[in-house]
């Protein structure tokens, strides 16, 4: 996997590449940037500052335009990556499924994937594809609904991403939690 990852290392876009070459949901994405917000918490925002002495970090971003948590959740990666120096790069997802299967979530293609690897491309991290009590509904979902055939299934899977938004809710809230849970991947690296 690490031979994969390190043959990746930059040959993806940068944020502000992939910001400009987008074409669809460009608006709501530059809208979750222009929201964003430490929230008032000095300690979270002095631990991003903190990585800037790290120069054996990178940070590889799996994603798509189309996504509606790319949309949300990598302007937060974008933020926190540029407060702690880290260099980053996007990977649109249908140019590296090869990555991408080699990092799935519950046996699905789910996005953003935010790796956090070495300058050789060793796997230190990772974090995605939502926070963590956005990612429960999925989770619960899947464990309850494991026949894509089903003739339920897109009538049920439409109730749980209806519930994943009322999850991520109005405003920029959920973007703390996602600092958080990226802050508790790089403390391990």
């Amino acid at each position: 996997m690490s031979q994969l990852i390190a043959s990746k290392l930059r040959t993806g876009l940068s944020p502000k590449q992939f910001v400009e070459g987008m074409t669809k949901n460009r608006e709501a994405f530059q809208a979750c940037l222009d929201m964003f917000d430490w929230h008032g918490d000095a300690e979270l925002e002095e631990f991003y500052d903190s990585l800037n002495n790290r120069d054996d970090l990178r940070c590889l971003i799996i994603a798509a335009d189309w996504c509606g948590d790319c949309v949300r959740n990598v302007p937060v990666a974008f933020q926190a990556m540029e407060k702690a120096g880290i260099p980053t790069e996007v990977l649109v997802m249908e140019e590296h499924l090869d990555l991408l299967d080699q990092h799935l979530t519950m046996g699905g293609r789910s996005i953003p994937v935010v790796l956090f690897v070495d300058t050789g491309g060793h796997l230190l991290g990772k974090w995605g594809a939502r926070p963590q009590y956005v990612q429960e509904v999925m989770n619960a979902f899947k464990a309850a609904n494991p026949d894509r055939e089903a003739p339920d299934y897109q009538e049920k899977i439409s109730v749980a991403r209806e519930e994943m938004k009322r999850r991520y809710g109005e405003g920029n809230g959920y973007q703390k939690l996602i600092l958080e849970e990226i802050r508790d991947v790089l403390s391990r690296v």
